[in-house]
């Protein structure tokens, strides 16, 4: 069983991480330099794919902000729906997760 400490170490780490991957992505939207179509194209399919990147690091980044306000409160690895205990194991995988398995599936 991973302490409380070690879980808020790790989701901390994890809020550096995509905090530095969202700055990245903001900096390739201002580095374009297209010059003809073709190019500006290219760089529009890749922008889409930068910006889908950039919301699923911001919606993960809630999850940790969440989870680590749940720490602070003394409700983390507890189930927001139901109350009970969330399985270590869904925690190791999961750790901002604020549902059990079986409340996960529902939402």
């Amino acid at each position: 069983m991973k302490s409380l400490d070690l879980r808020r170490a790790e989701l901390l780490s994890r809020k550096v991480a995509l905090t530095a991957r969202i700055a990245q992505i903001s900096d390739e939207f201002e580095t374009h330099e297209a010059k003809d179509w073709a190019e500006m194209a290219t760089e529009r399919e890749g922008d889409e794919v930068l910006q889908d990147l950039g919301d699923a690091a911001r919606a993960e980044l809630r999850m940790i902000e969440a989870a680590l306000a749940r720490m602070d409160d003394g409700e983390y690895g507890y189930c927001v729906s139901c109350g009970e205990p969330i399985a270590e194991e869904r925690l190791d995988l999961l750790p901002a997760t604020p549902f059990c398995r079986d409340h996960a599936a529902r939402h």
